[in-house]
């Protein structure tokens, strides 16, 4: 349980330390978003926006990490799922004796919006995330339509561990040269693609895949070049 951490006199509600760090206080000392951070982006909004698509058994590690990074980069992530609502994050790692990986509870996080809100134009990029929530993503047609159309319109299409059963399955893997957990490496080659298993994140054109979260530093090392890549083009 957490800990009541206000003194007398004070009245705000205590948040969580995950939604109190999205949050500041004003001057009469209740809790306002954060400036910036899941707002409807405008003309007139600096921060480029990346979509982030997960759902209930998303990987924990990966998602906050990639909230934290693009937030910590200036860009604004939101977060998309089949509906709003927190989410119930997983934990995936490895225990001795075990001959494949094992789920515990992870965090929960709030989603910012469902699929049928995503306007693509809203975004520079889109990264899907791994877990458990792949599985049956894959199958969302909402979610299918949402990556291809990024990929037509030649914007960033970012993908990690069985974030690539998604990538696949809309197509994506046909032709190109993608890595992901070593698992879902039939994944890739029944939907056409080469799987590279020597590389913890691969660039192919306007896509950048990563195996496991053991892979962020090279992975978002990727992504952050082509982001800001694009950046210097479109100055």
């Amino acid at each position: 349980m957490l800990a009541d951490t206000r003194t007398a006199g004070q009245n705000s509600p205590v948040l969580p330390p995950l939604v109190r760090s999205l949050h500041v206080h004003s001057s009469h000392g209740r809790a306002q978003p954060r400036p910036g951070f899941m707002l409807p982006r405008t003309e007139d909004t600096m921060a480029k926006s990346i979509l982030i698509i997960t759902g209930d058994g998303g990987e924990c590690y990966e998602t906050l990490y990639a909230v934290h990074r693009f937030r910590e980069a200036g860009y604004e992530p939101r977060i998309a799922a089949p509906s709003r609502k927190r989410l119930h994050l997983v934990i995936h790692d490895f225990e001795p004796g075990w001959d494949t990986y094992v789920e515990r509870p992870g965090y929960q996080l709030a989603s910012d919006l469902d699929f049928s809100e995503v306007r693509v134009d809203d975004y520079d990029a889109v990264l899907v995330l791994g877990g458990r929530a792949p599985e049956y993503l894959r199958h969302d047609a909402r979610v299918l339509q949402i990556v291809r159309e990024f990929h037509e319109r030649e914007k960033w299409v970012f993908g990690i561990c069985h974030g690539i059963q998604v990538l696949a399955s809309a197509g994506l893997a046909t032709g190109a040269r993608v890595t992901a957990y070593e698992h879902c490496r039939s994944d890739v080659e029944s939907g056409g693609g080469e799987y590279v298993a020597d590389q913890q994140a691969v660039r192919h054109g306007r896509m950048v895949t990563g195996q496991t979260w053991q892979s962020h530093p090279e992975f978002y090392r990727e992504v952050m070049s082509c982001l800001g890549a694009e950046a210097e083009v479109t100055l």
